[in-house]
């Protein structure tokens, strides 16, 4: 998570996924403990807006994609779906709680015929993905017709006041944190990586090029966060 941050961390695009795997695996021990501080426990309350965006019958089957170490999956799983946690960091993978079955995975290739699932929740990773636009192509791949996806990300707000303070808070005080906590070098990254993030207006177009209808992106917490969801017609 996080607006703002040194742009100059960022890896480059060949070496992304290299190193934000990498990245994953290092923090994982302390990665939900840091996201309720860093959030300022914030961050379960936009995941459950994701959740009752879905708006899924019981029993469904929701793809919980980059899953981590399962937040999202604890909560669909108390809205009585059933749920599949896909992730490429083996050590997020390892400290899973909560989805009913696990796969490590690129999410930008999901290894899942089509129409599997009724489904899909994402949480903060839209700007650790390689190719948004391949992403958005599976999940239209994998979703039955009627389907509905959930994704949050983190942005740098639009609003003047909200985007001094949330920079100086996440490109500042979360690193201090971070190192503290957990590791320096990873939220300085997650600082400075919604730069990764298209407008809302193209991100729209590209999950509609994709095959989605009703798409709307929800703006969070004065704009810092967006919850984008659509349905698979």
């Amino acid at each position: 998570m996080a607006p703002g941050g040194d742009r100059s961390v960022l890896p480059r695009s060949e070496d992304k996924r290299a190193v934000v795997e990498a990245m994953f695996d290092r923090i994982a021990q302390d990665y939900e403990r840091v996201n309720r501080v860093i959030s300022l426990g914030l961050d379960r309350r936009w995941r459950r807006r994701a959740v009752d965006r879905l708006g899924l019958a019981s029993g469904s089957l929701v793809l919980d994609l980059a899953c981590g170490t399962g937040d999202m999956s604890r909560l669909l799983r108390s809205k009585g779906y059933a749920t599949v946690g896909l992730d490429f960091s083996a050590n997020m993978l390892e400290r899973a709680s909560g989805p009913h079955s696990l796969v490590r995975a690129d999410v930008c290739v999901l290894p899942l015929a089509d129409g599997a699932a009724n489904g899909i929740a994402c949480g903060f990773a839209l700007r650790n993905l390689m190719d948004i636009t391949a992403f958005s192509s599976e999940c239209a791949r994998v979703l039955r017709p009627g389907g509905r996806v959930a994704v949050l990300d983190a942005v740098t707000p639009t609003n003047a006041i909200a985007r001094a303070g949330l920079c100086l808070w996440f490109g500042h005080v979360v690193p201090w944190l971070g190192a503290r906590m957990s590791e320096a070098a990873a939220y300085r990254y997650l600082s400075a990586s919604t730069a990764y993030l298209p407008d809302p207006p193209s991100l729209c177009s590209t999950v509609e090029q994709v095959g989605f209808t009703d798409v709307d992106v929800t703006q969070l917490t004065f704009g810092a966060v967006w919850l984008i969801t659509a349905t698979k017609p």
